[in-house]
């Protein structure tokens, strides 16, 4: 009887080594799922990037406005007869 209770307790100290010192381990898990959340918090991220991205291509699509604003924005341009003011800030 005195075996078979120092067999189990064996085998119940083995089992317990793997599930904290082994592969796919208790910490194991715990990193992982740190893991997980970082990406998941990245892959939203990117999400929302896209779904910007899917927009600005549907307004170029559409029509012109979006294409003028962003010829005004980003490269300066102007129709003709309009007249361009640039207010620079004071020095102090």
């Amino acid at each position: 009887m005195k075996w078979v209770v120092a067999v189990l307790f064996t085998l119940f100290c083995l089992l317990q080594y793997r599930l904290w010192f082994g592969k796919n381990s208790v910490p194991d898990f715990m990193i992982m799922k740190k893991e997980v959340a970082l990406q998941v918090t990245h892959n939203a991220n990117l999400r929302q990037r896209n779904s910007l991205l899917k927009a600005d291509i549907h307004d170029l699509k559409i029509g012109l406005e979006a294409a003028e604003e962003r010829a005004r924005n980003e490269l300066g341009l102007i129709k003709q007869g309009e007249t361009f003011y640039r207010i620079l800030p004071s020095d102090d």
